[in-house]
């Protein structure tokens, strides 16, 4: 079986780990995931990408399951002396052996490798039994619509805690990017697509918004399955509802999926996947074309990130 899975960052990368836990007991199964690029950014001359930092961490486990991002162990030396010398964002701290990554990256998209080729050497370094592909090798970037301006979506996020009231989201240059080599096929000839319960604004919405691959999604002969990141009306992690807000979609597990839209009506959803506690919203999702079940959705641990992956697949 070919599972492909468009992801984010935390939430993603648990969804990820779930899936993969549950593949163990599937012949064959293969498993890629397509990961958001629209975070990244330039900063101390290092390329940044966190989320594909944060699944790969996750699944090689070394992830700081306390903070829920970072490396385990995390010393932060080189960040206070950058701090020091008045550099970089004092507000964005790096640690020492993420800084390491950086540097790795750095110096190989400097050697001209494109970022698909990059994370491949670099994920090499673990055994994580998912394949990482950037959504694409351009530099796309997500800046928010702030009154007055913008901010790179890193300073509102982080910086801001997303108190700022956004606008609206801008992809700088995604007009002209195009889907990583290997993303394309990895959705045509998946046997199911699975949507992660990841940002669906600024983290799926952005691999969606880089052109080729929501035609793909909606092409695919595969069933395409989402994961609700919306529990009880409240996000599960981060500042999603923010998101949500500045475009016009209420917090709700229905929404979203009405956001995304049934694939029989031009949008990319099959089914939706919700929590129990929102089993109410069943009947309207399936009256606009998308199947739907409740499902417990809390990622506690591996063992229930796995069921929740076993969940969507039955769907």
């Amino acid at each position: 079986m070919k599972i492909t899975v468009l992801s984010g960052g935390v939430g993603g990368a648990r969804f990820l780990r779930g899936v993969r836990e549950h593949a163990r007991g599937i012949p064959e199964a293969e498993i890629t995931a397509v990961v958001n690029t629209g975070d990244d950014m330039w900063l101390t001359s290092l390329r940044i990408a966190p989320d594909l930092d944060s699944i790969m961490y996750t699944l090689a486990g070394e992830n700081d399951e306390e903070r829920g991002w970072g490396r385990v162990g995390e010393t932060e030396r080189v960040s206070g002396e950058l701090r020091a010398y008045g550099i970089g964002w004092p507000w964005f701290t790096l640690g020492d052996l993420d800084i390491g990554t950086h540097l790795a990256r750095t110096d190989l998209l400097r050697s001209g490798m494109p970022l698909s080729a990059v994370t491949d050497r670099i994920t090499s370094r673990w055994d994580l039994g998912v394949h990482l592909i950037p959504a694409t090798d351009d530099e796309v970037e997500t800046h928010v619509t702030v009154e007055g301006g913008e901010l790179h979506f890193q300073e509102w996020w982080t910086k801001h805690r997303a108190t700022v009231p956004a606008l609206g989201f801008v992809q700088h240059y995604v007009e002209n990017s195009t889907p990583a080599p290997g993303v394309l096929a990895a959705i045509a000839d998946a046997d199911v697509v699975l949507i992660a319960p990841s940002n669906p604004v600024v983290s799926i919405g952005t691999i969606l918004g880089i052109p080729g691959i929501r035609a793909a999604v909606a092409a695919t002969s595969a069933r395409v399955v989402g994961v609700s990141p919306i529990i009880a009306g409240a996000v599960v992690r981060g500042m999603a509802d923010a998101c949500l807000t500045a475009i016009g979609v209420e917090t709700s597990a229905e929404a979203v999926g009405l956001h995304y839209g049934a694939r029989s009506a031009g949008g990319i959803l099959d089914a939706w996947l919700i929590d129990e506690t929102d089993a109410a919203a069943v009947p309207a999702l399936e009256a606009a074309g998308i199947a739907a079940r409740a499902v417990p959705l809390w990622m506690r641990d591996p063992a229930t990130s796995a069921q929740l992956a076993a969940d969507a697949l039955a769907l």
